[in-house]
């Protein structure tokens, strides 16, 4: 989880300087009066999230099957007491 939690960040990070570079070049618009910042983070999660459901599709299944698994695990675990406790 913390490793695709980074993953998810440095994307953010990455959209979130490149977007600043283009801004600052004046590819992209300024925001309004002091609101550079704001626009510029807020266009970063725009950008940021379509790219991290692509790019980070391998390591999401991966993670949900393993919590699928810890709740398989789990609710096994929760009928065997289940069982045990009828049998006495």
């Amino acid at each position: 989880m913390l490793r695709y939690s980074l993953l998810r960040l440095g994307i953010f990070a990455g959209s979130f300087l490149a977007l600043w570079g283009l801004v600052y070049l004046g590819v992209l618009p300024r925001g309004l009066g002091d609101s550079n910042l704001l626009w510029v983070l807020l266009l970063s999660v725009v950008v940021s999230a379509p790219l991290s459901f692509v790019l980070l599709r391998k390591e999401r299944d991966e993670l949900s099957g393993r919590i699928v698994e810890k709740v398989d695990r789990a609710k096994g675990r929760l009928e065997a007491n289940r069982s045990a406790e009828d049998a006495v």
